[in-house]
């Protein structure tokens, strides 16, 4: 074949294989020279030897870049294992990063644990267990004496009894002091509602502890940056970096003192957590700004503080600015309960400037004052009891729960009971982010381990094995659900019976329309005296009735009455989710005669009222004839004429009485119903305003 068939048979180009037969010496000149059996041959020969080295270099490049990748994932693997080595290290650092001696004396903790008192106490032969509903019977046999010789006992005291009559506290108390013996109360001696439990601390055994201390004002007056002066100004020595404050509290030591602050969001947190019994706080501080004076959330910081029953000191804040007026808080304060001491009271008043810091000096000089006052002991060798500051959940390591130590000892591994929880103290750091082993009393700590989330106010305490902890829980967790878990406030229907039991005070939250009715009502009322048994108004103020004056009231044991006020739908679930009673009235006589009546336990017939309607005045109308028309429209219900109604106007009350004319268009009519206008006219009153709610209501009898 010719050179140039040659070539597309083997698929070559016709100058490749021109240079072939040059190289290998055959004799050819162009495409159509002839090529013989021999030449082809030793071509084709030549053509497959360069295809198999080409094959060759392919696969070797190939098995290098193979090698490369094998090689580089060689790599990446030492170097994630390095990583992770890396990472495990760092991790173990961090675990153990705490102060240098940590382990040490975890492992001396662990090594020497020593047994702290228990909290609970075992009775002793001299004790008497008062149950509810005690009969004569049931106190001879707790005694192992005859009835009849109690009976005559009683006869003397001048109570008429038999087997049995039930006997209050107060008479089982009198009968076995005869016999040397002390009476407890039941919930008292139940380890399982350990709030009300009693501990009975040794004298010895008591040492000084520090203050806690709650700061609470009008917002904007200066409380988070008297914080943030205090924590930085007055760390403790060898701090780094100062206080990391993570926990809702933190302690600061002054003049080798330590001085616990509690950061609570304000007064109403404040009275929840006591409301759920737990009673942190040692020391208040009302800060007011100088150059605003006392203001609404002052008045009612005061009254939340006084209702707690502790000391109460004064900020006077922003004494640096140009228009404060001191003199103007002075008066402001005693107007609002509170004379200071340079005015003849015995309040505490210090002058300060929290962003320049003077005069801060002064006022931690009364709180230790007050402190040494006060003389606040603890017992560092029981169990701890304290309680829930704040607490949240960590996708990492389940509950982490702020709690302060009140009393005993918190340590490491103490199995620990809060609320329907418990577990183990698995860690524990300090206000500092710090692993510490043991928290002595006022000590604010972080903790884990806890089984479910705690809610804040919930007291804790510790004890002596995991099994007894659990034991407890479960009998907590039962109760709960037994019974309704919110601590309710005082209803009238309850008087008579707890002033028969002893309650010597009962507390009223008082709400008026004007001052001149606060005073009138508050006079009326605190000169109420039956059997010895007096009325505290633990707050008054004018105004509708708020969400507050509800969560004080829960706290307090209290009894609302409003004068003239109303609160809002709102409020009035709440007060009853709360179980505390608002009481209503437009009469001062009234509220005194059903005050002393519900004391006296001869309480009249009640009557329940029900709205059932309201309206929005929305345009007023004047006729010669008829004086003014108000142009309504139903917001809610039916409206009935000559039915009762009161026009409110921002909350206060201003009249009440009942619906003279009742208009459609231009018809009278008997009922408008809900989303429909009208006309309507009121008895005696003409005083309309536009926006004016009126609330359209009847009055049904409760059978008691």
């Amino acid at each position: 074949m010719t050179v140039k068939e040659y070539a597309e048979d083997v698929g070559k180009t016709l100058e490749e294989i021109l240079a072939l037969c040059e190289k290998l010496s055959i004799t050819v000149t162009g495409s159509e020279d002839i090529l013989d059996d021999d030449s082809i041959i030793v071509l084709d020969h030549q053509i497959q030897d360069q295809e198999d080295d080409v094959t060759s270099d392919e696969e070797t490049l190939a098995k290098i870049e193979m090698d490369e990748k094998a090689e580089a994932i060689a790599d990446m693997m030492v170097q994630e294992e390095k990583n992770f080595v890396k990472a495990r290290k760092k991790k173990q650092e961090k675990k153990e990063k705490l102060p240098s001696d940590f382990k040490e004396e975890r492992k001396k903790l662990y090594k020497h644990r020593e047994k702290l008192q228990s909290n609970q106490e075992e009775l002793d032969d001299n004790i008497i267990i008062y149950k509810e509903g005690m009969t004569v019977k049931d106190v001879a046999d707790a005694l192992s004496i005859p009835a009849s010789e109690l009976i005559k006992k009683l006869m003397l005291l001048g109570v008429m009894a038999t087997l049995n009559n039930p006997l209050s506290f107060e008479n089982t108390e009198l009968l076995v002091v005869d016999y040397d013996k002390t009476l407890k109360r039941e919930e008292t001696q139940d380890i399982s509602n350990f709030e009300n439990y009693e501990i009975h601390e040794n004298e010895e055994d008591l040492i000084k502890r520090p203050p806690v201390v709650t700061i609470m004002g009008h917002v904007d007056h200066g409380k988070t940056t008297l914080l943030d002066y205090i924590r930085k100004s007055q760390v403790a020595s060898g701090e780094a970096g100062g206080i990391t404050q993570a926990i809702g509290a933190y302690q600061v030591n002054y003049q080798n003192e330590l001085i616990t602050f509690i950061d609570t969001p304000g007064h109403a947190a404040f009275t929840e957590m006591r409301a759920r019994g737990a009673s942190i706080t040692d020391i208040v501080i009302i800060i007011v700004a100088a150059d605003d004076g006392v203001m609404p959330q002052t008045k009612e910081a005061i009254d939340h503080a006084k209702a707690a029953k502790v000391p109460i000191l004064v900020a006077i804040n922003k004494i640096d600015k140009p228009d404060a007026n001191i003199d103007k808080v002075m008066t402001g304060l005693v107007e609002a309960g509170l004379t200071p001491e340079t005015w003849g009271g015995d309040i505490l008043v210090s002058n300060i400037s929290a962003a320049t810091g003077e005069g801060v000096e002064a006022l931690l000089d009364n709180i230790l004052l007050v402190a040494e006052m006060e003389e606040l002991k603890a017992n560092p060798k029981r169990y701890a009891t304290g309680a829930v500051i704040e607490a949240e959940m960590d996708k990492q390591v389940g509950s982490v729960v702020s709690i302060l130590v009140q009393n005993g000892t918190l340590r490491l591994g103490d199995p620990i009971v809060v609320g329907t929880s418990y577990g183990k103290v698995r860690t524990m750091k300090n206000d500092r982010g710090e692993e510490i082993t043991e928290a002595l009393p006022s000590t604010p700590v972080e903790i884990t381990g806890l089984s479910t989330l705690p809610a804040a106010g919930d007291k804790f305490m510790a004890f002596e094995t995991e099994k007894q902890a659990k034991q407890i829980a479960e009998e907590r967790a039962l109760r709960a659900r037994q019974q309704d878990t919110n601590r309710t406030g005082m209803t009238l229907e309850d008087l008579f019976g707890q002033i028969h039991e002893g309650l010597k005070e009962i507390n009223v939250v008082l709400k008026t329309d004007v001052n001149g009715s606060l005073e009138a009502v508050r006079n009326s009322l605190e000169k109420i005296e039956v059997e010895g048994v007096r009325i505290h108004v633990i707050r008054g103020g004018v105004g509708a009735i708020t969400e507050s004056d509800v969560v004080l009231a829960q706290a307090s044991n209290a009894i609302i009455i409003g004068f003239n006020v109303r609160g809002t739908a709102k409020v009035s679930e709440i007060a009853k989710e709360y179980g505390v009673e608002i009481r209503l009235y437009d009469i001062i006589y009234k509220v005194v005669e059903d005050m002393e009546s519900a004391m006296k336990g001869m309480l009249d017939p009640e009557y329940e009222e029900k709205v059932i309607g309201t309206l929005e005045v929305r345009q007023l109308f004047k006729f010669s004839k008829v004086g003014m028309i108000a142009g309504c429209h139903v917001t809610s219900g039916t409206i009935k004429n000559n039915a009762k109604a009161r026009v409110v106007r921002d909350g206060i009350v201003i009249y009440n009485g009942s619906i003279k004319t009742l208009q459609h268009e231009k018809d009278q009519v008997k009922e408008v119903k809900n989303n429909m206008d009208c006309g309507l006219t009121l008895t005696d009153f003409q005083d309309y305003h536009e926006n004016d709610v009126i609330e359209v209501y009847e009055l049904i009898e409760i059978k008691r």
